[in-house]
């Protein structure tokens, strides 16, 4: 077999030979990026509300206390999460759970990691959001006998999410391009099948030029179809009753 010697024809060259395991990169990016995305979110929600939960010093001590400590924690999970790196993370969840008899599957590791990861970032997100509605909407739902609860569900929440929107869609823009991180506990995503095909032919240059296209088009692609879905949450301009 002849080897070819320009740099396109390797290009091509090394998307005929390996365009499959490509494929299998860029699906297991996927599953990571969006379920752990999709958790993250979750969890930043549940985080979030619990965290913007009203105390008063006219509260009984026995409510006033636990939520205080609880915010605490919470307080403290964020600051972890986003105060040192994914990859870190990664080697501490996966090994650190080795070292305790806890091994979990390679790719629910994965999730796990991207996922808490994910949440710590949402949790301020969407507190901002929150943060960002006008208070009477939530006293007016209050009046009317809503608790905490269901005025965030049914009346700050909606409102909340479509402003940040754009930090939601910016967040799972960033999910896709850090899971190459996870290659350091040999997650099979895109990076790591990479680094595969390269080492076969020692081609790195034209095969991590492909990957970086491949990266550019599923981000663009994402990005595009995000604002979209922002066009279509706006609504109408102009509204006639």
């Amino acid at each position: 077999m002849q080897l070819p010697s320009t740099f396109f024809g390797w290009v091509r060259f090394l998307l005929e030979q390996y365009g499959p395991l490509f494929l299998s990169g860029v699906g297991v990016t996927l599953i990571v990026a969006i379920t752990g995305t999709l958790a993250g979110f979750l969890l930043g929600l549940l985080v979030a509300i619990l965290r913007t939960i009203p105390t008063s010093p006219k509260d009984p001590a026995v409510k006033r206390v636990p939520l205080k400590i609880l915010s605490w924690l919470l307080g403290v999970y964020i600051e972890v999460f986003r105060g040192t790196p994914m990859i870190v993370q990664a080697m501490v969840i996966y090994y650190g759970g080795m070292t305790v008899g806890v091994r979990l599957p390679v790719l629910t590791a994965a999730i796990l990691i991207v996922s808490v990861n994910t949440g710590a970032y949402m949790a301020e997100i969407i507190r901002g959001g929150i943060i960002s509605v006008d208070k009477g909407q939530k006293e007016a739902a209050h009046a009317i006998g809503m608790t905490h609860w269901q005025s965030m569900i049914y009346v700050v929440l909606p409102q909340a999410v479509r402003n940040i929107m754009p930090s939601i869609g910016n967040e799972f823009v960033v999910n896709i391009k850090d899971s190459s991180v996870l290659n350091v506990i040999s997650v099979n995503e895109l990076f790591f099948m990479s680094k595969s095909a390269a080492g076969t032919y020692l081609r790195y240059f034209e095969v991590f030029f492909i990957t970086a296209c491949i990266y550019l088009v599923l981000t663009f692609t994402v990005t595009r179809l995000l604002r979209l879905l922002e066009r279509k949450m706006e609504g109408k301009a102009n509204y006639i009753i």
